[in-house]
């Protein structure tokens, strides 16, 4: 019974704060919403003045961040300094319920574990049932287009921008898109430019420096095609990406 107390305890709490973001976040709701979590700050002023990394990056001045994207971008980091980061059945929802409002599009049973970061939330696109695991980098500027059902490792990293050898003021951007069904296992890197095809994998460690084709597995430095995928006939929904067991937070 205690549990069960505990569980509607989060649940309330999660409803609670949906529905303060929904309304719209300014320094006195997200003010709010940190301290309910455990982060609280001194003084809501204090709030009001903090600024992100990411706005000290050129990209922040091309598109400067609004006052609630700046607020989202706090609460998804805040999360990871408190003990509610722990409690998947809190921290899961949670950050879906931020990415829903930060990103350009998520879509529905989004899953992040612990210690996922991004530079420009506004930038990334998600589709169904995407999971991104613990310690995943998201260098989003130049953008990012990840399809339905994919999976993404641990440290996992996604670069999409570089810089010149001979002025590193020159930045070249490219966006990353990693098709439906593909999956990018851990400490695999990606780098600007890429598409990533449809069903394809990325092998651990992998450093992606071209374009992976669809339904065939690359694997190694710089990455190279080993083999076609192992689909035993299987496309789509039969591949069954479920990432957690019996579908945990994909039950929308």
């Amino acid at each position: 019974m205690a549990d069960q107390a505990d569980t509607r305890k989060i649940a309330t709490l999660l409803e609670e704060i949906s529905g303060t973001i929904s309304g719209g976040l300014d320094a006195g709701k997200t003010a709010s919403i940190l301290y309910r979590i455990g982060c609280p700050v001194p003084e809501e002023s204090l709030l009001a003045e903090m600024r992100l990394y990411s706005e000290y990056l050129p990209m922040a001045y091309e598109y400067p961040f609004t006052d609630e994207q700046r607020y989202l971008h706090f609460l998804w980091e805040a999360v990871e300094r408190s003990p509610l980061c722990l409690a998947t059945n809190f921290s899961f929802p949670f950050r879906r319920m931020i990415a829903k409002k930060l990103f350009r599009k998520c879509g529905k049973n989004f899953c992040c574990e612990n210690g996922v970061r991004f530079n420009f939330g506004q930038f990334i696109q998600v589709g169904d049932d995407v999971f991104m695991n613990a310690g995943t980098f998201i260098d989003s500027k130049g953008g990012v287009t990840i399809g339905n059902a994919v999976g993404m490792g641990e440290y996992v990293r996604v670069l999409t921008h570089t810089h010149s050898e001979s002025n590193h003021a020159e930045r070249i951007y490219g966006r990353v898109i990693i098709g439906d069904y593909a999956k990018i296992y851990s400490g695999a890197m990606i780098f600007y430019g890429i598409t990533v095809g449809e069903q394809a994998i990325v092998a651990a460690g992998a450093v992606v420096t071209r374009d992976v084709p669809a339904n065939h597995v690359v694997a190694g430095i710089p990455a190279a095609v080993i083999r076609e995928r192992r689909t035993e006939g299987r496309q789509h929904e039969t591949l069954n990406h479920r990432w957690l067991f019996d579908g945990a937070f994909q039950d929308e």
